[in-house]
């Protein structure tokens, strides 16, 4: 089996995949697939044989088989969903469904799979939430979704899942005093909290996560740019495979911010580390060792090794397509 990067390249209508060095970092470009529409935000299936690939052009949500040997992708299905910009796309934990938010048409949509990984018609759900709809956390019992917005939607909407079909909670949203525009949102695997990156705020959230109700309290949120800089909005978030710590791109910044995990959930900052210019998605490998991110605006890709503190130092650049949107590295199942 090997490890892929997949790359998806808005203006070139296609997605690039590179093979990864596990020990090195190294990254050797492998092809391209043709896509129908904009490649955007990628997903995979919990086996991880299947990728899932939202068309930001047309709204289309396709599913990839994945070739666990070479990495080479095949188009199964083309899912013409209708509605505009999805703005990311995660399952449920179960593997079952297919759950995306609409940047544009400010609401969510479930989608069944099916036995091969497909995500197909006809639409199990849909919940009209707000403008901007940005994100998807799915609880561990399968039994909540949490979906922030941007501004002008401005919060975090707490929904209960039930095979497929989705309601908003007794407590329906995370409100906030001033516009800060949740964008990305995880539950962490470990500390019963969960964490956002705020893209109008330039800021990260902490929150308990409370199992037996589905709801998220905000405790904590710090700055992912220094005091002194003005303009630019976080994107991408992740948390690294470890747990212990978490990353956000600033666009107009041009850096990455790393924040330390805590025992009790609360973040602490480690610092910021430049990239290509506007940053707009990064991830890692699975081992955690390197980070690859992706400049929107430079058609570059580098990649960082990951240091037992944190700190990344950046090893090597590639020169990408027009426009690479979003990062995702696979370990096929």
């Amino acid at each position: 089996m090997g490890l892929f990067l997949y790359l998806s390249q808005l203006k070139e209508n296609k997605i690039t995949w590179y093979a990864v060095d596990s020990a090195t970092g190294d990254l050797a470009r492998q092809g391209d697939i043709a896509t129908p529409g904009e490649p955007g935000v990628q997903g995979t299936s919990p086996d991880r044989k299947i990728l899932y690939v939202a068309m930001r052009s047309t709204g289309a949500l396709c599913s990839f088989r994945i070739d666990p040997h070479s990495g080479r992708l095949d188009l199964l299905h083309a899912l013409d969903t209708g509605l505009a910009d999805p703005g990311y796309m995660a399952t449920d934990r179960t593997g079952r469904y297919l759950i995306t938010p609409y940047y544009e048409s400010a609401c969510v949509t479930v989608y069944a799979i099916d036995d091969d990984g497909v995500a197909r018609e006809p639409l199990v759900s849909r919940l009209d939430t707000a403008p901007h709809a940005h994100g998807i956390a799915v609880s561990a019992d399968n039994r909540h979704v949490f979906v922030p917005h941007t501004c002008p939607g401005n919060a975090v909407w707490q929904l209960v899942f039930d095979r497929g079909q989705l309601r908003t909670n007794a407590t329906p949203r995370v409100d906030f005093d001033r516009a800060i525009g949740p964008r990305h949102l995880h539950l962490h695997p470990a500390n019963g909290c969960a964490y956002s990156v705020n893209e109008q705020d330039n800021s990260a959230t902490a929150y308990r996560f409370a199992a037996e109700t589905g709801t998220l309290t905000p405790f904590q949120t710090l700055p992912t740019v220094p005091e002194d800089h003005q303009g630019g909005a976080c994107a991408r978030m992740e948390i690294h495979p470890s747990g212990h710590f978490l990353y956000a791109a600033n666009r107009g910044h041009d850096s990455l911010a790393g924040f330390r995990i805590g025992a009790d959930g609360a973040l602490a900052a480690i610092g910021h580390f430049a990239t290509e210019a506007n940053p707009r998605s990064f991830h890692f490998d699975p081992a955690g060792r390197f980070l690859y991110a992706a400049g929107e605006s430079s058609d570059k890709l580098v990649s960082y090794h990951i240091a037992d503190d944190g700190a990344l130092a950046p090893l090597r650049r590639w020169d990408t397509g027009r426009v690479p949107w979003w990062v995702q590295v696979v370990e096929p199942g």
